[in-house]
């Protein structure tokens, strides 16, 4: 039960790091899938360059890294998907 909520939350924040990302970078809305998509895709991506740089932050490090993942893949989604 407990994998449950936090795979839940991770979805969840995932989600809004996502959307915050999308109206940073000015996307028009495409939904909540294409949030947590890009979101998920993001932290996993922050995640990794938080691995990379030896900087203790906590979570809100965290929440920071996931944003900036999930801009570079919105602006991916730009540059060379939507046309």
């Amino acid at each position: 039960m407990e994998f449950v909520i936090k795979l839940l939350v991770e979805i969840a924040i995932g989600a809004l790091c996502g959307f915050a990302a999308s109206k940073l970078l000015k996307v028009n809305n495409k939904g909540i899938l294409f949030y947590i998509i890009v979101g998920v895709i993001g932290g996993a991506i922050g995640g990794v360059l938080g691995n990379l740089i030896p900087v203790a932050g906590g979570w809100v490090f965290g929440i920071i890294l996931a944003i900036a993942g999930s801009c570079l893949v919105v602006w991916l989604y730009k540059k060379f998907i939507k046309k």
